[in-house]
């Protein structure tokens, strides 16, 4: 039977298989077993199994091409990313001028900035930006999806210690780089390049280059922009020297400088950010709760400096140093430099205590100026390389980078110029001793009947160069000048870094435009034997990168050493009692120099001796100093007769304090000069050069024009006191 029923089983397969080959036919239904007994119908709880599954798939392949279009799109911001480098994330420093010691006098930058290398970033600070704005810093790659996640959540329970966002460190240093901070601009694709850019940091960076640069980038407030710049800004120390609650406090502020600002009034919002920054120490493990502790007691101004008067200090010192600054940066630009970028350190020839000098005399009330209107401007050089020592370039300043008088303003020189244009080219091309004769009578100027007038509209008649020189006649200037020529006496003061408008004749004997930049390096020319160097402010410069570009000082021969020599010492005697400059005067110092004075016209109806312009330009074997003093408006004020010295009292003042340390050095005389008495005075004239003397008599110079025998050192017997080589 077992087989009967094993075979009846195989019939049926065997049947059933018939039937599905069969088309259009059904196969005979199973009989029932028992009452009730038929097809069941499917169950509903798997038709629902079947729909969630169908959802499921669905949502499936909607992420899976969400995630594909998501991707894409990424890719497609991703591409359109703009280049980041090295210098976009590092912070340069401000472009700073600094003195001839390395000091900075002047910051080039709305945005003050030192920057703070690896080693000068306390270890301490690094662990508070990481606590309390990246804590996983040190775990990611750039983009942090655990932290993004973690972010949202806590900003839905309304509390993340802070940490809100879901930027990593390395993002927000992406954003400060190259894109705008604007809440406006945070669009998706912004964030896709922000995200994209911090992976390919993180791949070319160290943690401790990135949060160097962070810590570099982070606006501050106040105008500032980076932590050590903060550090000396706030606290007026380096960052290694901060305690751990004024750490704290710096780490939190770029949040929200402004908000977070320690010196408001009001300045809960900055402690309790800082105590925020604090607790999140505790739990990076940063410090102890007790370190903690003692943190929070402590006061949030505990340290902070006065900005009232650090502002005023900084203002003043801009102040002080603004012409120089001025100059300086415009040599700079003309060497090629763009200022306004960062990075520059530019190192001067300033010498600090002499530009302080220079504007203390000019401001403190040490010279009396009859007018608060009454203005200056001075430059001080080393005559042997031409560097630019100090400059002012007004007073009463009450703003920075205005009119720069010492470069900007060009004013008569009047007699200032006298060495310059008329005697020395007569040394120089005519021979002409000091003892030359020349002739201060009544006047005319050549083809005009405009009569030529001394200050004291009297005449001397035959008197010495010298004499002329240093009792500045004006007559016999312009007479010299004719004999000299124009094209000659062009010449000779352009050499000098002098132009003149046209081949100079006639008045311009006695006055043309000058600077007092121009004038100090004219005579400093002078002083120095002849040679001419064009005033320079600039030694070098170190570029953001690091090179050092050096500029050296080249002079040009402008006159004979002869020349050089004659000039200062007729020009020593226009210091000496009862010459044209006595208040310039320094017991003991060798020194040289020339007045000018400039006056009006008749029909200015000005009072009687009015002076528009007065000079004084002297010099030492160590420094040249030329001073101008005016009014801006001359036709609406006028210097009184009785200040006509106060150029002279300036110069006095200024060259005494720079003298103190300086050897005090006398001219030497050259080989071809000789050395010859006349008159108790001792002259020089060119060995061995012809020269005439115009058809008229010989003279002497006047008492104290010059030096005796004995102040010389020198006797009688070994000066000659002959008749010269020249046709009397």
């Amino acid at each position: 039977m077992a087989n009967d029923n094993s075979n009846q089983w195989s019939r049926v397969d065997r049947n059933q298989n018939m039937y599905d080959n069969q088309p259009g036919q059904e196969p005979p239904r199973p009989r029932p077993k028992g009452k009730g007994s038929g097809p069941k119908k499917p169950r509903k709880p798997r038709k629902k199994r079947r729909w969630l599954l169908a959802i499921f798939l669905w949502l499936l392949t909607l992420g899976i091409i969400g995630s594909l279009a998501g991707a894409a799109l990424f890719f497609t911001y991703a591409t359109d990313a703009p280049n980041i480098t090295e210098s976009d994330l590092a912070s340069e420093n401000s472009t700073q001028l600094l003195d001839s010691q390395g000091n900075v006098i002047w910051t080039m930058a709305t945005q003050e900035r030192d920057y703070a290398n690896a080693n000068e970033i306390p270890k301490t600070l690094k662990q508070a930006v990481v606590s309390i704005e990246d804590r996983r810093f040190y775990k990611h790659n750039g983009v942090d999806p655990i932290r993004i996640m973690g972010a949202a959540l806590a900003n839905i329970k309304g509390s993340s210690l802070g940490m809100q966002g879901g930027s990593t460190l390395t993002q927000q240093l992406v954003k400060l780089s190259v894109f705008s901070t604007s809440s406006a601009d945070q669009t998706l694709k912004r964030k896709a390049q922000e995200a994209w850019l911090a992976l390919r940091v993180e791949k070319n960076f160290t943690k401790n280059e990135i949060l160097t640069f962070y810590v570099n980038k982070v606006y501050m407030g106040h105008g500032i922009y980076g932590m050590k710049t903060a550090a000396e800004y706030f606290y007026s120390k380096p960052l290694t020297e901060l305690s751990i609650p004024q750490l704290a406090l710096l780490a939190g502020m770029p949040q929200s400088p402004t908000y977070y600002d320690p010196y408001l009034k009001n300045n809960s919002a900055a402690k309790e950010r800082r105590n925020t920054v604090i607790e999140a120490m505790v739990k990076y493990g940063a410090i102890t709760e007790k370190q903690a502790k003692a943190a929070i007691a402590t006061p949030v101004n505990d340290g902070l400096q006065d900005l009232t008067t650090k502002a005023e200090n900084a203002d003043q010192n801009r102040k002080v140093v603004d012409a120089y600054a001025k100059s300086a940066i415009s040599e700079a630009q003309k060497l090629g430099y763009d200022t306004s970028k960062s990075g520059l350190k530019i190192y001067t020839s300033m010498d600090s205590s002499l530009q302080q000098s220079l504007y203390d005399n000019a401001n403190s009330g040490s010279v009396t100026f009859s007018s608060a209107n009454l203005q200056i401007s001075a430059t001080m050089t080393n005559p042997n390389n031409g560097r630019v020592v100090a400059q002012i370039g007004g007073r009463n300043v009450t703003t920075t980078f205005g009119l720069n008088r010492a470069t900007q303003s060009s004013r008569s020189s009047g007699s200032s110029i006298k060495p310059l244009l008329d005697y020395g080219p007569a040394i120089e091309y005519l021979n002409w001793p000091t003892y030359r004769t020349v002739v201060d009578k009544k006047y005319k100027y050549v083809g005009t009947d405009k009569d030529v007038y001394d200050w004291d509209k009297k005449y001397m008649g035959n008197i010495t160069m010298r004499t002329a020189l240093t009792q500045s006649r004006n007559i016999p200037a312009v007479r010299t000048l004719e004999e000299v020529g124009g094209a000659n006496a062009e010449k000779f003061v352009n050499g000098l870094g002098i132009t003149t408008d046209g081949t100079p004749g006639g008045s311009a004997a006695i006055g043309i435009p000058v600077t007092s930049e121009q004038e100090a390096a004219a005579f400093g020319a002078i002083a120095n034997g002849g040679t001419y160097y064009k005033p320079t402010y600039i030694t070098k410069v170190v570029t953001a990168d690091g090179t050092t570009h050096n500029y050296t000082t080249t002079g040009t021969r402008a006159m004979k050493t002869s020349t050089a020599f004659m000039i200062t010492d007729m020009l020593k005697g226009v210091i000496k009692p009862n010459a044209t400059a006595a208040d310039a005067a320094i017991t003991g110092l060798h020194q040289a120099g020339k007045s000018g004075l400039v006056g009006y016209d008749e029909d200015d109806n000005m009072p009687e001796r009015a002076i528009s312009d007065a000079w004084f330009t002297g010099y030492t074997r160590s420094y040249a100093l030329s001073v101008w003093t005016g009014f801006d408006y001359p036709k609406q004020n006028y210097i009184p007769w009785t200040e006509q010295d106060l150029p002279a009292q300036y110069y006095a003042k200024v060259m005494a304090y720079a003298m103190q340390n300086k050897d005090n050095t006398d001219w030497t005389m050259p080989d071809s000069v000789k050395q010859t008495v006349k008159g108790n005075i001792v002259e020089y004239e060119v060995k061995n050069a012809s020269w005439s003397n115009g058809g008229l008599p010989s003279v002497t110079s006047i008492t104290q024009s010059g030096e005796t025998p004995a102040e010389a050192g020198i006797s009688t017997n070994s000066a000659s006191t002959g008749s010269t080589t020249g046709n009397n």
